[in-house]
């Protein structure tokens, strides 16, 4: 069940939940943080290793409509300018669709977005872990998340080679990797 969109404000960015009005404007944000020569400004581009789209308005909209999930939109003077995928999974939460503008990154924003999120989580559903997937040639990208108390768990699962929805893979050697964060009790 979703509960009706709360708004939080951390200094000069404000949480809330998506909305169907918010979809194109986050696949653009998602597009832009991934893929492509503009991707290239920040340092979480895939643009090297995949290419194609990252997202698509129905796998968005499908994040948005779920009972189980949560899709955070970040704000800063009414511009998105962030985004996460929140999933409740019985014990844990899945953290996914993570994308922070390119021109923003570096910033110290993503701390605070996780750290939003882990909240969020926690209060939503009680959960004790989050888990993420990330493709494990991400070493950059990794330690950035184990720098914020996630473990590399060594579970590999395979990824979607021939489905283009998720990129066009530029090597032969990708899978995703998942992470977990313990909360301890509360």
């Amino acid at each position: 069940m979703h509960t009706a969109p709360r708004p939080s404000t951390h200094g000069e960015l404000s949480f809330r939940d998506a909305t169907e009005t918010d979809v194109d404007a986050l696949v653009a944000l998602i597009e832009s943080a991934y893929r492509g020569d503009d991707s290239r400004a920040g340092w979480t581009t895939e643009a090297d290793i995949l290419e194609g789209q990252r997202t698509d308005p129905e796998g968005v909209v499908a994040v948005i409509a779920s009972p189980a999930s949560k899709l955070l939109a970040v704000e800063r003077d009414g511009t998105i300018v962030a985004c996460c995928q929140l999933e409740h999974r019985g014990e844990h939460a899945y953290f996914g669709m993570f994308a922070v503008s390119p021109a923003l990154q570096g910033a110290g924003l993503g701390k605070v977005i996780m750290a939003e999120a882990e909240r969020t989580a926690r209060e939503a559903w009680g959960v004790r872990e989050m888990h993420m997937t990330v493709i494990s040639v991400r070493d950059e990208l990794i330690a950035w998340y184990e720098r914020r108390g996630y473990r590399r768990t060594g579970k590999m699962t395979p990824f979607p080679y021939g489905d283009e929805r998720f990129g066009v893979p530029q090597r032969d050697d990708l899978q995703f990797e998942l992470l977990v964060k313990e909360f301890g009790s509360a």
